[in-house]
């Protein structure tokens, strides 16, 4: 860490600072400046840039990205009606359910674009985006954050000096453990591996979910796969594993990817050995798995704070949902000249996740027990008003008049576990 205190006139000063611009850091960016305030958002890398991601936005994602002003650059994209889950030689296409905020649509969104988009709409309501600035160390003066020394894209080094700053540099948060932040070991987290291949199916009108991938031999395999047809003649298929798998490190992801895309290919019409592009996997913390949250000046947000459901692998919903808390506290703290504003933040996420989060890391624990997961996959896919039922729950989409998600799954978890208890 660097302590200063003094800014020289090489430098910059910010009322908040985020470090990082993806799709939490840019959020946050647009929130700060429709509040008013001035905000310098600074990603280590330029636009367009990729990441490891299925590419789907869920009713959550396309209803803050709505917020966000962007409902008519979403509408140029793949739009899809919902989930088609394969499993024991059956398939189920389960329409997103009705729901008096969330929309009955998803789409699909290479992430190149997407990450773009949102920070390029950030910069236009007046946030600082500085791309190529990369955050080195955290700038602390009497304890508190107050900023950060970045090198730029000349590779000089400068100090941008904040009340405030944001940790949204992703699920590997060099930032965030820089000033102490740590993931629950004990709790879940998850790795995914995705690329893409060209189809003539390329604009189905549903993402797929595997809940049986096989090896080329047709074994089963630990963790599940994926297909999102991308709208511009190709799809995004991939593979996640959860880390309550047995024998979870020693599992190929690579070589999972390909058993994946050669068990699909024929109904997909791929070439399964001609991907468009190499492969990219990332580790993903999970159910909110990294803290602190919150420090006297600083928030910890996305993927940074672990932010994405075990559900299902979803991160970038829970992404835009905690930029707009973060930007709120902050904008309550700026207001008031109170710093203690802050403190409400860890609070209003567990009000909202913590429970729902606690349940889905129950659920990735029973899920990686081999007998339970086909046991599930076996009752699941025989009916469609139980699966449709845990679309609900696992993209968090109960309406207020159900019940409550955790006492939902709560119940189906116990079911799942008499089935099979010595498992």
């Amino acid at each position: 860490m660097s302590d200063s205190a003094n800014p020289s006139t090489h430098d910059l000063a910010t009322e908040v600072l985020v470090i990082g611009g993806g799709p939490a850091g840019a959020a946050t960016g647009y929130w700060l400046a429709t509040l008013g305030h001035d905000v310098t958002v600074v990603e280590r890398k330029t636009f367009p840039r990729d990441k490891t991601c299925g590419d789907g936005l869920t009713p959550r994602a396309v209803y803050q990205l709505g917020e966000m002003g962007l409902t008519d650059q979403l509408s140029k994209y793949h739009r899809y009606h919902g989930l088609r889950a394969t499993g024991m030689g059956k398939e189920l296409e389960l329409q997103w359910p009705s729901h008096s905020k969330y929309p009955s649509h998803g789409y699909v969104v290479r992430r190149r674009e997407l990450d773009m988009m949102v920070a390029d709409n950030a910069a236009a309501a007046g946030a600082n985006l500085l791309t190529g600035h990369e955050a080195l160390d955290p700038i602390v003066d009497r304890g508190f954050v107050r900023g950060a020394v970045v090198q730029t894209k000349d590779e000089q080094t400068k100090e941008i000096h904040a009340k405030y700053v944001v940790v949204a540099d992703g699920a590997n948060s060099r930032f965030g453990r820089a000033l102490g932040t740590f993931r629950t070991r004990e709790w879940p987290y998850g790795t995914a591996i995705r690329t893409y291949w060209q189809t003539p199916r390329h604009a189905d009108p549903w993402i797929e979910s595997a809940l049986d991938v096989k090896d080329r031999n047709g074994n089963p395999m630990p963790g599940y796969g994926w297909i999102f047809p991308v709208g511009d003649g190709t799809v995004n298929i991939g593979v996640g594993l959860l880390s309550t798998f047995r024998d979870f490190k020693s599992v190929n992801t690579t070589h999972m990817l390909d058993a994946y895309a050669h068990q699909v290919a024929e109904r997909w019409e791929i070439d399964p050995g001609h991907p468009e592009a190499k492969a990219t996997s990332g580790r993903i913390p999970m159910g909110g798995s990294v803290g602190p949250k919150a420090g006297p000046s600083y928030l910890v947000i996305g993927d940074a704070a672990g932010s994405v459901n075990p559900f299902n692998g979803e991160g970038i919903d829970y992404a835009y949902e905690t930029a707009r808390m973060a930007a709120n506290v902050l904008h309550d703290a700026l207001a008031a000249n109170d710093p203690t504003a802050l403190q409400q933040y860890p609070r209003m996420l567990d009000d909202e996740y913590g429970e729902y989060f606690k349940v889905a890391r129950l659920f990735a624990r029973i899920i990686g027990r081999p007998v339970l997961m086909r046991e599930l996959t076996r009752v699941g896919m025989n009916s469609r008003t139980l699966m449709e039922w845990v679309l609900r729950i696992m993209a968090n989409l109960l309406r207020e008049d159900e019940l409550g998600p955790a006492e939902a799954a709560y119940k189906a978890a116990a079911k799942i576990v008499k089935l099979a208890p010595n498992a």
